[in-house]
């Protein structure tokens, strides 16, 4: 084989191809050819050159933390909606509880209603009647709306009562401050209602079934 034929088959092996020779007869001319072996070198780094690209990176890292504040953006508020959801929740059970421990004893052991025994079991059980829906509020915080009417009329209706009570001289204030416990878990079911009633993501779009 002459230098041309060498450096063709040499090119091809370079090119993974067929070079149509003997590897052995390739490298046996290379070492004693001078001029085929400056060849291949250049060969081989031209090969380097071309196959060897730099690639270009775009720069991401703007995208990346855009939509990393995006995330946080959109988290934070469902967040801050779940907790301020579990402190309520805990405020309306507290309430319950409370109102339980007053009314039962009145309810069941006639504690306190030595004037008017009937009038103070009927209020002890309209008491125990509210006081679980408090506590069905707080275990069920998405259906605490329900109970706002209720609550909020019962309210209504206490301070406005004790407010003519008060101005007719037929109670002291002192008597009816206990009624603004009352106003107190109105608000609180309120709140818990509202802040129950707001979705923590959003609604997945509905697919309707196409007719057949």
């Amino acid at each position: 084989m002459n230098c041309d034929d060498v450096r063709v088959a040499l090119s091809a092996r370079l090119d993974g191809e067929d070079p149509q020779a003997a590897p052995s007869v390739l490298d046996a001319h290379t070492e004693g050819c001078p001029a085929c072996r400056a060849w291949l070198a250049r060969a081989e780094h031209v090969t380097r050159l071309v196959r060897v690209q730099p690639v270009a990176v775009p720069d991401l890292t703007a995208p990346i933390l855009a939509a990393v504040a995006a995330d946080v953006a959109r988290t934070a508020p469902a967040a801050a909606r779940r907790a301020r959801r579990q402190v309520l929740r805990g405020a309306v059970a507290v309430a319950a509880v409370a109102q339980l421990s007053i009314a039962l004893p009145v309810l069941l052991a006639g504690l306190g209603v030595a004037q008017d025994p009937h009038t103070s079991r009927e209020m002890a059980s309209f008491d125990v009647a509210l006081a679980v829906g408090f506590a069905l509020a707080a275990w069920r915080p998405e259906r605490a709306r329900a109970f706002v009417p209720v609550a909020l009329v019962l309210a209504v209706c206490l301070a406005g009562t004790s407010a003519v009570d008060i101005v007719n001289s037929t109670t002291a204030l002192v008597h009816e401050v206990g009624h603004l416990a009352a106003v107190v878990q109105a608000g609180l079911l309120w709140a818990l209602g509202r802040v129950s009633g707001e979705p923590d993501r959003p609604f997945a779009p509905a697919v309707a079934a196409g007719r057949g």
